[in-house]
Formats: structure tokens, C-alpha cells, sequence
């Protein structure tokens, strides 16, 4: 039985929690009236700006027509099999640079010089090589989080603690035994934070990607309504993907607190 001054932090805690909480949501809510009335008043163009119930009206016709789900469906399992591979990879490489430390210092400057390379310019390369298709979306995101997954996972191997690496090798623990024993356990929380900025790069790719080739999913409707001058559509299409990219990354965040309290 926690003690009463215990008692009294926690509800201390969960106050603060629902005041942060209410003061977000009161935010969202004066930001979007206030959007709503200048877009009313004249303040602003709405045509340009659109407004909230412009952008509702249209997210409620995409989904009466049936294509709203089909888009988001789209952009979120291209995300997902992107985001998948990218850690799974992520992890291999790195491991492997770790394993072998003269290629990784072989690799090293042309990791950074990928990492550094605006990969939309590589768009019409990676669409000639793999087709104008759901392939090039997939490249175009493991460019952007494969790369960064593996230095980041790479660089939390590097920082083990070295005393706790010499006591291994003074035991004679195989370069195996060491990794799975000391390296691997040690950083598993550092892996799972990487996962955040995975999902969010793998999102990103995807709609660079569909920006470039696709015919399908929400950066092809934020591409299609700025072609068309129906600013709604692009708004909507920005809210929506507001709205997956919240859902992944809070989906991400509860998958690390369980792995981690296993």
C-alpha cells in the first residue's frame, strides 16, 4: 500500500498530465476558430488558406466517394513495409559495421556523403532503375531512414561502456558473446528511440516518393489538388497526414514503453 505522500505525488502527476493534455487540445481548438473566422471575415483568402470546415467538407466527400481510406491505406502500408525494412537492415549493417571496424572506417565518409545527398535529386534515377511505381516510393524512404538508422545504431554500439567491454575480454568472451551479452542489451532502448525518427523518415520518403511517382496514397492527393488549384484538397491532405504521422508516432512510442518494461 503506497504510503499517503506517495499517494498525493502520483495525483500530483496525473493533474499535470491532464492540465498539459487540456491546454494542447484548447490550443488546437482556438487555433482552428480563429483560422475558421479570419477565413469568414475576409481577414485572410480563403482560397489560398482554405478553412477547417472547407477542409472537412472535403475529407467527408473523399470518404463518401471511397477514396479516402484507399489513399491513407496506401501511404501507410508503403510507410510500414519502408519503416520495416529500414530497421531491419539498419540493424544488420550496423552490426556488421560494429563486427568489422576496418569497413566501417571504410564506409564511414560514404555513409555521411548518402545521408547528406538531397534524395529527391536522385528521383529520376531510382525511378528509371525500379519503374514509375510503388518500388520507387520504397526506395526513395529506405534512402532517407536506412542511412540514418544505421549511424545512429552504429554510434550507440560504439558508446558501450568500455569498462565494461575490457571485463569481457579479460573473461576471454568471444566477440559474439560480447555483442549479444553486453552490446545488444545495453542499447536496446537507444534501438527503440531510433525507431521514432525511422517511422517519421520513412514517412517522409514515402511522400517524396508519391510526390514523384504515384498515382495513389495522400502525397498524391497534396500533389494533385496543388496541380488543380483546389487548395482544399491540399489542406485536407495535409491534415490527414498530420494525423497518420501522430497515430504512427504514439503506435512507435507504446511499442518502446512495452520492450522497454520487458
Amino acid at each position: 500500500m503506497p504510503s499517503l505522500e506517495h499517494q498525493i505525488y502520483l495525483k500530483k502527476i496525473r493533474r499535470n498530465k491532464i492540465f498539459v493534455l487540456t491546454v494542447q487540445l484548447l490550443l488546437i481548438i482556438v487555433a482552428l476558430l480563429l483560422w475558421e473566422f479570419c477565413a469568414k471575415t475576409g481577414v485572410i483568402n480563403s482560397f489560398i488558406s482554405s478553412s477547417p470546415s472547407e477542409i472537412i467538407s472535403t475529407i467527408i466527400h473523399l470518404h463518401q466517394t471511397n477514396n479516402l481510406w484507399q489513399h491513407i491505406g496506401i501511404t501507410v502500408y508503403e510507410t510500414l513495409l519502408s519503416f520495416g525494412l529500414a530497421t531491419i537492415f539498419g540493424i544488420l549493417i550496423a552490426t556488421f559495421l560494429w563486427w568489422n571496424p576496418f569497413i566501417a572506417k571504410v564506409l564511414d565518409p560514404y555513409l555521411t556523403i548518402i545521408n547528406s545527398l538531397p534524395k529527391v535529386a536522385l528521383g529520376p534515377i531510382i525511378i528509371i532503375w525500379a519503374g514509375a511505381g510503388m518500388n520507387s516510393i520504397i526506395i526513395m524512404a529506405l534512402l532517407i531512414s536506412l542511412i540514418i538508422t544505421i549511424m545512429n545504431v552504429y554510434q550507440s554500439f560504439q558508446e558501450t561502456d568500455a569498462n565494461k567491454l575490457k571485463l569481457l575480454k579479460s573473461f576471454r568472451a568471444t566477440k559474439a558473446q560480447t555483442f549479444f551479452k553486453l552490446v545488444l542489451p545495453s542499447n536496446i532502448s537507444t534501438i527503440v528511440s531510433a525507431l521514432k525518427i525511422n517511422i517519421s523518415m520513412s514517412l517522409i520518403g514515402v511522400i517524396m516518393g508519391e510526390f514523384l511517382v504515384s498515382k495513389s496514397g495522400i502525397g498524391y492527393l497534396i500533389l494533385y489538388g496543388s496541380q488543380v488549384f483546389k487548395l482544399d484538397l491540399v489542406m485536407s491532405g495535409v491534415i490527414i497526414l498530420c494525423i497518420v504521422a501522430t497515430v504512427m508516432y504514439y503506435a512507435v512510442s507504446l511499442l518502446e514503453k512495452r520492450l522497454i518494461k520487458h
